[in-house]
C-alpha cells in the first residue's frame, strides 16, 4: 500500500554534538528553513506475490519539494540552476532549467523506473494547482535513484497519483528522513540510506541555504563522518551488522534551496557545490552513479522574482538585483556543509529494511559510530 508515513530513528548526530562546519543551522535543520519551501512524502510498501497474482515487493515512494505554493509557479517560476557530477541518471526538466534558468513545478524524487508515472502525476498536480496550466505547457522536474536492490522495479510500484499525494502532504518545519518517500528503498555506503536534509544560516548575509538529498551511493569502505574513516574502521572491527556489498554505483540527487537573491548562473554554481559535500562523506562519483543537483531561489529577500515574459510566453525574464558574485563564498560553504550533513542525516535516520527476495539492508550501527566519533573527539566540540 502507499502511505504518507514518517519513518526515522529518533535523535541525530547533531543532537550528540557533531558539528559539520561552523555555520549555524536553521530552526528545523532542513531545507524547509528556506522561505516557504515545503516537503512531502508518499511511501509505498507492499508485500504481494509476484506476477500475475500480485505486484511483488515494493520498497519505494515519491518525495515532493515545493519552492512555494505550486499554484504560483507557472506565472512566477523559481529561478534555478542545475549541475551534473556524474550523469548515470535522469532528471527531467534539466535542459529547460539550463536554458531558461527557472523551474515551474515542484521537484519530485522517485525510483528510476517510476519517472514516467511521476511525470504524468506532476503534470496533473500542476494543472490542479493552477488552471492556467491547461492552456500552456509545463515540464516537471522529476529525478531518480535506483532502488531495485530492495524494490521490484517491474511492475512499476508507484502510481501517477502518488505525485499529487506527496505534494498534498508537503509542509514546512521538520522533514521526515531516512527510509521514507523516495528514500524507502535506497542504500548509502552499504547501509540503509534515503532522504536526508540540513540547513545553514549565513548570518552576515541574512541568508539561509537548505539541502535535501536522496542518498543512494557509495561503497562502505569509503564512508567518512566529519573526516573520520568510519567505513574502514567498522569493517576492521568486524563485529557489527555487515553492510551490503555491491558494485560501486548508485546515485544521489541533491536539491538546494536558498533565500539569497541569486541569478540563474549563480544558482548553477551553487548546485555544483553539493558535490563537494558528497565527497566529504566519501563519494567518488562512480562510473555507474548519477550525481545530479538542482538549486533554486525561494522567497528572495529583495522581493524580485523570475517571471514569464509577457511578449514571449514560456521564456524566462532574468531576475534583477542579484547578489554580487564576490559575496558567494559563504553561500558555497553553507551548501557544502549542508550537503555533507544531509547525507549523514539520511544514514542516521534510516532503519533496517527487508526487501525483495528477503534481502536485508542494515541501518548504520549507532552505538559503534558514536564510539568511533567519541574516540576521535568529534562529538561535543
Amino acid at each position: 500500500m502507499a502511505e504518507a508515513r514518517t519513518t526515522e530513528r529518533p535523535g541525530g548526530l547533531r543532537d550528540l554534538g557533531l558539528r559539520i562546519g561552523t555555520l549555524p543551522t536553521g530552526p528545523a535543520n532542513a531545507i524547509t528553513d528556506v522561505g516557504d519551501v515545503a516537503v512531502g512524502h508518499v511511501t509505498v510498501v507492499r508485500d504481494e506475490p509476484g506476477r500475475p497474482a500480485g505486484r511483488g515487493v515494493a520498497r519505494t515512494g515519491v518525495t515532493a519539494i515545493a519552492p512555494r505554493a505550486p499554484g504560483t509557479l507557472l506565472a512566477a517560476p523559481a529561478p534555478a540552476g542545475a549541475a551534473v557530477l556524474n550523469g548515470a541518471g535522469e532528471m527531467t526538466g534539466f535542459l529547460q532549467v539550463s536554458e531558461w534558468g527557472v523551474i515551474e513545478t515542484p521537484v519530485y524524487l522517485t525510483s528510476t523506473m517510476a519517472v514516467g508515472r511521476v511525470f504524468d502525476g506532476a503534470v496533473a498536480a500542476a494543472a490542479a494547482a493552477d488552471p492556467a496550466v491547461r492552456d500552456q505547457v509545463v515540464i516537471p522536474v522529476v529525478a531518480e535513484c535506483d532502488d531495485s536492490w530492495l524494490n521490484e522495479p517491474i511492475p512499476v510500484q508507484v502510481e501517477a497519483d502518488d505525485a499529487g499525494r506527496a505534494l498534498a502532504t508537503a509542509t514546512g518545519g521538520p522533514v521526515a528522513q531516512g527510509a521514507v518517500g523516495a528514500g524507502t528503498g535506497m542504500i548509502c555506503f552499504g547501509w540503509k540510506g534515503g532522504i536526508g536534509t540540513s540547513s545553514r544560516v549565513v548570518e552576515d548575509l541574512g541568508a539561509t541555504v537548505g539541502v535535501l538529498v536522496l542518498a543512494n551511493f557509495g561503497a562502505w569502505r569509503d564512508l567518512r563522518i566529519d573526516g573520520v574513516p568510519v567505513g574502514r574502521l567498522l569493517g576492521a572491527a568486524g563485529d557489527g551488522p555487515a553492510p551490503v556489498e555491491r558494485t560501486p554505483a548508485g546515485s544521489c540527487i541533491a536539491v538546494v534551496a536558498t533565500d539569497a537573491p541569486l541569478g540563474t548562473a549563480q544558482l548553477e554554481r551553487v548546485a555544483r557545490r553539493a558535490g563537494l559535500g558528497l565527497a566529504r562523506t566519501g563519494s567518488v562519483a562512480h562510473h555507474g552513479s548519477g550525481e545530479i543537483f538542482i538549486a533554486f531561489a525561494a522567497g528572495a529577500r529583495d522581493g524580485t522574482i523570475a517571471a514569464r515574459s509577457p511578449d514571449r510566453p514560456g521564456a524566462a525574464r532574468e531576475r534583477v538585483g542579484a547578489m554580487p558574485d564576490s559575496d558567494l563564498d559563504p553561500i558555497f560553504a553553507a551548501t557544502v556543509d549542508a550537503a555533507e550533513e544531509a547525507v549523514l542525516n539520511a544514514l542516521w535516520a534510516a532503519e533496517d529494511t527487508t526487501g525483495r527476495g528477503g534481502r536485508i539492508v542494515r541501518a548504520l550501527p549507532h552505538d559503534d559510530v558514536v564510539d568511533l566519533l567519541t574516540t576521535h573527539r568529534r562529538l561535543g566540540h
